[in-house]
């Protein structure tokens, strides 16, 4: 143990590491009665060059007050106690946290759980989107630089680059100043950032691979990268993970920028809609009736089943309000109403006192780029069956029979709305089945067999979801959150 003395205040007790900036030191403080401890880092510039010095000594007073202001708003980030300099060297001091890197934690106890990945992410990613707001990139951001703190489990981020990067400044020959050095650790920082660009995302992005190494324990050396996009193969490693988790994590490592979350809040938002993902559908279990979701051009009426003379009696009330016109109209409806009307048959009819107008017709089920039959053909009711395929008119020549449209563009909400749980369940599955799935569900299964299309490879088992592309496996996720946005699911899990 050494007896040095920093600043004549600083009692040195042991060396936390050391680099090609410095040295890292444990301390006490020695003018606090508690003689708190704290951390001394000593940056050193890398030339010693008069001009260089002060311009070095310029840009660490400024990044050593952007500290002090992050450190003093949030828990997660080191609180700044002091800077000074001696000797020709810089010396900042930050709050001691208490606990254990990313890193030690993973050797301890083995692989992170996808629960405590998602919490650890939805702990950080606020404070991004805090440090982002003072237009600081952190750029060092890896399993290293993440402290578990041990007295409340929360993760602090350590070791901002800001400082780190003054360090490494020097002036070019046309006497501008240029960074000599690439802020980051190789493997986790993008492209851009090695280009000595970096952005909002680039942070995201090293975040994304922090989340890779917990999952998975591979550094990102160790992962394989598609020579042609440039993406990271890594889902092979982490199976066990939900498809809406992987997604949010694709996302964060895309290769370009703008392909990424384009904030910290954005990538927040994403992950927590990832309760309860879904996934394939599962064997058939007996449905509850749902009711398609409100959309702003047409209301959907409550479900009925009209056979009552006082629901007559309205019916004859309207068509003295309507006049002549709706006469037609009504008499037609007050016929079919003596046939059978399931509960999964959306009615036109309202129960209201006056109708002032004819009654709605039924809204037509449609997608944003092809008409579905699906919505014609298909009539089910609680006690149906579960063979759907005895009730489902196949049509060949129907082309939105295989949603070809969804491996080829994303999905939206347009494509989705006044769709019910059986055409949103068999929209879901067809990606899957294109690629040759098997189902479990007997009824799904028919109707896939019933597509000319389709051509049953694997079992849901041995399926490789490997097999989906990035597209593909985000419309997957899309319709599932739709699904269970709106408690819109005939199959149950």
């Amino acid at each position: 143990m050494t007896t040095q003395l920093l600043n004549d205040r600083y009692q040195v007790i042991r060396t936390l590491g050391a680099g090609g900036f410095g040295e890292t030191y444990l301390a006490e403080d020695t003018y606090m009665p508690s003689q708190r401890r704290c951390v001394v880092k000593q940056l050193r510039p890398i030339q010693n060059n008069p001009q260089i010095y002060q311009l070095v000594q310029e840009r660490f007073q400024r990044e050593a007050a952007i500290l002090e202001e992050l450190g003093g708003t949030t828990d997660q980030i080191p609180v700044l106690y002091a800077y000074f300099t001696t000797t020709g060297q810089f010396y900042l001091v930050q709050e001691w946290i208490e606990g254990d890197t990313l890193t030690a934690k993973l050797r301890q106890q083995g692989l992170f759980s996808e629960s405590a990945v998602q919490e650890l992410l939805v702990s950080l990613l606020p404070v991004l989107e805090y440090v982002h707001s003072k237009h600081i990139v952190h750029r060092d951001i890896k399993p290293d630089n993440i402290i578990l703190r041990h007295r409340d489990g929360k993760p602090v981020l350590i070791d901002f680059g800001a400082v780190r990067e003054s360090m490494g400044t020097v002036v070019n020959s046309h006497g501008l100043p240029t960074s000599s050095i690439v802020i980051g650790t190789p493997g986790y920082m993008p492209s851009e950032q090695a280009a000595g660009r970096p952005v909002y995302s680039s942070d995201l992005y090293s975040l994304g691979l922090t989340a890779i190494y917990l999952l998975t324990g591979r550094q990102p050396q160790e992962l394989a990268t598609d020579p042609q996009m440039g993406e990271i193969m890594w889902r092979e490693y982490a199976s066990h993970i939900s498809p809406v988790m992987a997604s949010v994590i694709d996302r964060a490592i895309a290769y370009h920028p703008r392909d990424r979350y384009p904030t910290a809040r954005a990538m927040l938002d994403a992950l927590q809609g990832t309760t309860n993902p879904i996934p394939p559908t599962q064997p058939y279990s007996p449905p509850s009736p749902v009711s398609t979701p409100p959309t702003p051009t047409v209301p959907v009426a409550p479900k009925a089943t009209v056979t009552s003379n006082n629901q007559k009696g309205i019916l004859f009330g309207s068509l003295i309000a309507g006049g002549l016109v709706g006469a037609s109209i009504i008499f037609a409806s007050v016929f079919r109403q003596e046939q059978k009307i399931t509960p999964e048959v959306t009615s036109s009819i309202t129960p209201t006192p006056i109708v002032s107008q004819p009654p709605v017709t039924p809204p037509v089920v449609t997608s944003s780029t092809q008409p579905t039959s699906i919505s014609k053909s298909v009539v089910i009711s609680p006690t149906q069956p579960t063979n759907i395929s005895k009730s489902v008119d196949v049509n060949p020549t129907n082309n939105d029979d295989n949603y070809v449209w969804l491996s080829e563009r994303p999905v939206t909400d347009a494509d989705l709305e006044n769709k019910d749980g059986l055409q949103l369940d068999i929209m879901r599955n067809t990606i899957f089945a294109r690629h040759g799935r098997r189902f479990d569900t007997p009824g799904l299964q028919d109707y896939f067999n019933n597509q000319p299309w389709y051509n049953p490879t694997y079992s849901p088992k041995t399926f490789p979801t490997k097999l989906l592309s990035k597209l593909e496996q985000r419309n997957v996720d899309y319709i599932a959150k739709y699904q269970e946005r709106y408690n819109l699911r005939y199959f149950k899990k």
